[in-house]
């Protein structure tokens, strides 16, 4: 078994200081490369915060304590500018509604090639090369009409791809999506997770996708975590969370989902 990508160790997020209250308690879980591992848990289960942990982005007054490991590196201690190399070059992050990511008054390709002179060194051209290969890599038809275009003119699903693309331009090791579906029709959604399980399977790249629909998660995810109150309460291969739920509260959120369903539909019937 390989070594893990990133490794939580204890760690705990609180607001208001360090005695104040807990978003996170004591979570540990590791994120193996070519693994994708849902985290899954419903609003103010801890899973946004945890997120944000990694990426360094929680607000001024939160307190994190524990470790983060990440290619040698305890993400926790480092200062602001040491995360700035890290974040988009090596974690990329996939956020909710790209609309509030994306920035309205620029083009998407000037969006798409900003990380790219400032991380990777690239000429404009240069990146405008790879960012136009990124965006044909995602399933992006007409990938130069697009990058000459502004979010407002892209669809949901459109914007949403254009994030993944963004991503995955600066090749990082590990892509961690928070909630990439939820604003997304069911087709659309679909369309998303299926192309994350490709990215995976063509670049062996790692995914923590984060939601609360552990329904969207029964035929995509290596392992599933799920969390609530700010604790893990089950983990495990997801054919044994889903079909064999140990916890009370993960047996809860199965039964909310239909969804579940044709997951749980015995292998032979399938002919």
């Amino acid at each position: 078994m390989s070594d893990p990508l990133i490794s939580l160790r204890d760690l705990w997020v609180r607001y208001g200081g360090p005695q104040g209250p807990a978003a996170v308690e004591a979570v540990s879980f590791d994120v193996r490369p070519g693994e994708i591992l849902a985290l899954v848990g419903e609003s103010g289960s801890g899973k946004s915060s945890l997120s944000l942990a990694i990426m360094a982005l929680l607000p001024g007054q939160a307190h994190v304590s524990g470790q983060i490991l990440f290619e040698g590196a305890d993400l926790a201690a480092l200062d602001h500018r040491r995360m700035e190399d890290i974040r988009g070059a090596r974690i990329g992050m996939i956020f909710q509604e790209p609309m509030t990511c994306l920035n309205p008054v620029l083009s998407i390709a000037r969006q798409m090639t900003e990380g790219l002179i400032r991380h990777r060194g690239l000429t404009r051209a240069e990146a405008r090369v790879r960012a136009l290969a990124a965006l044909a890599d995602v399933g992006i038809p007409e990938p130069a009409r697009v990058m000459g275009s502004y979010p407002h003119e892209l669809s949901g699903g459109m914007r949403q791809r254009v994030m993944i693309a963004a991503a995955l331009t600066l090749d990082p090791a590990l892509l961690l999506a928070d909630e990439p579906t939820t604003a997304l029709d069911v087709t659309v959604q679909a369309q998303v997770l299926e192309l994350l399980v490709d990215i995976r399977n063509r670049t062996g790249k790692a995914v923590l996708l984060i939601t609360h629909d552990i329904g969207a998660v029964a035929e995509v995810a290596d392992r599933v975590i799920v969390m609530k109150g700010g604790r893990i309460v089950e983990e495990g291969p997801w054919e044994q969370v889903i079909r064999a739920p140990r916890d009370p509260y993960t047996a809860a959120l199965i039964g909310a989902h239909a969804a579940l369903e044709a997951a749980l539909v015995p292998e032979e019937s399938h002919g």
